[in-house]
């Protein structure tokens, strides 16, 4: 069980958050080097050098975003020139991809960070440049939104690329595509010229996946554990009736694959974040405020409840809280993570993820009158940002591409480097995890130096 640190502030985190940076410039640099425009998307490390992984190119927009927030978080305008360089030679084909589900990870990181550069005043507000990055905006949430299959309930979801039966916990987080392209006042256009509200179907997949990918203490299965994840659910394409919980890379579909739960954990608190910010009268179609809030706001205080409560005592989870490796380790839960193990994997990546949804769900929490609940979620994300941001998972070897260690990307498949000496991954990183990092990084420093709060749609009073 994570064990908070009370006294921890952001401001503490400064000189880590610093040298982050300080380490982070030549990793990017050298993956630009080594895997330039025209070849496969970087995925992971392997003995230190990124490389790819064919199954979706999912990942790209993690790779030229990360130079993008280089440039917001240090001002050197050698990573704001890659990074709009690196969108406009390499990003159109991942705009319009009909095939995937990952439009917020490619998209939202790349067209979407310049796009809120431009809206926070960091860069120049250059017209022309922007109506590019808001026309990439608009069509990739309405493209995304267009892989829908409707439920049995009457509710509907955004399908994954497996296919119209599969609805994944990481797309809750992808959904940020749909916010922005509604913001800019975009719809999806169906047949006889129907107007389809992103908002809307950003709600429905969002009130999907808390129905059926998170689980709630309520006896739907024998392992329904209050804020346990399932990395899939599983529906009859002809009627629409939820058929079984599935899992891709988690270890079984009864047990929490932790990176799909860390997705779930920043996903709802950053969507709770753009709720604020819309009218009352875009929300009513589709439930209401109170409704909508609450719906968002019960799945994000489940699975930090989860992480809180499955995850060692320094705030790094193990890749699966039901890996069967982990019997063999006896008490790992009450003493740090150990990376170096000889049973089961951790992920970083998750951490990396996950602690930015403590954070903003506390301080949303505080923000929203539940001052003790939010402390307490937000001191958390930080007892897990100052683990992350320190060696043995902050990668300090210039040879070494990655900036955090000990990420896994697909344990079943058997995909991550097992290092000779050792019996499961580990010493490794991977773009999601990279990125992340340096996501959570960048939020925390804009917290710590008083800046402007840090929202994947930029400032809330500008609207398109």
């Amino acid at each position: 069980m994570l064990h908070i640190n009370d006294d921890l502030t952001a401001a503490d985190l400064l000189p880590k958050i610093d040298h982050m940076w300080q380490l982070s410039a030549s990793k990017i640099e050298s993956i630009d080097e080594s895997c330039p425009p025209g070849t496969a998307a970087p995925v992971f490390t392997v003995d230190g050098r990124y490389t790819a992984r064919g199954w979706t190119e999912w990942t790209q927009g993690f790779q030229y975003g990360s130079a993008v927030l280089q440039f917001d978080a240090t001002d050197d305008e050698r990573f704001l020139t890659m990074g709009r360089d690196r969108t406009v030679t390499a990003m159109a084909s991942h705009v319009s991809h009909i095939g995937v589900h990952d439009h917020g990870f490619n998209n939202v990181s790349t067209y979407g960070n310049l796009w809120r550069l431009q809206r926070e005043g960091r860069i120049a507000d250059d017209a022309r440049e922007r109506d590019f990055y808001e026309l990439a905006l608009k069509i990739t949430g309405a493209v995304q939104a267009s892989r829908w299959r409707t439920t049995a309930a009457g509710h509907g979801y955004i399908y994954s690329f497996n296919g119209p039966q599969s609805l994944f916990v990481d797309t809750i987080r992808s959904c940020r595509a749909l916010s922005v392209s509604h913001l800019l006042g975009h719809v999806l256009m169906g047949e006889q010229d129907q107007r389809i509200s992103l908002l809307g179907r950003l709600i429905e997949h969002a009130r999907s996946t808390a129905k059926w990918n998170i689980y709630y203490g309520e006896g739907r299965d024998s392992y329904d554990l209050n804020g346990r994840t399932v990395h899939e659910a599983l529906f009859n394409v002809n009627d629409g009736n939820f058929r079984a919980p599935s899992t891709q890379q988690g270890y079984s579909p009864f047990t929490t694959w932790t990176r799909g739960l860390a997705w779930a954990m920043v996903g709802y608190p950053e969507q709770l974040e753009f709720l604020d910010i819309l009218d009352d009268a875009e929300l009513s179609p589709f439930g209401g405020r109170d409704e909508v809030t609450a719906l968002f706001l019960r799945a994000a205080r489940a699975t930090c409840d989860f992480y809180l409560e499955h995850t060692p005592v320094d705030g790094i989870p193990y890749w699966d809280t039901g890996a069967p490796g982990l019997v063999h380790l006896g008490d790992y839960l009450d003493r740090p993570a150990e990376p170096y193990n000889a049973h089961e994997p951790v992920d970083s990546s998750a951490a990396a993820i996950g602690a930015q949804g403590l954070l903003r769900l506390g301080r949303y929490l505080s923000g929203h009158g539940d001052a003790e609940a939010g402390r307490r979620y937000w001191q958390a994300g930080l007892t897990v940002s100052d683990t992350l941001l320190a060696e043995p998972y902050l990668s300090t070897d210039p040879a070494h591409q990655g900036l955090l260690l000990h990420s896994v990307y697909h344990r079943p498949n058997g995909w991550d480097q097992v290092h000779e000496g050792q019996s499961v991954p580990n010493g490794e990183s991977s773009m999601w995890g990279d990125y992340h990092a340096r996501e959570l990084a960048l939020y925390l420093g804009r917290v710590a130096k008083d800046g402007q709060y840090y929202t994947f749609f930029g400032p809330a009073e500008v609207r398109a």
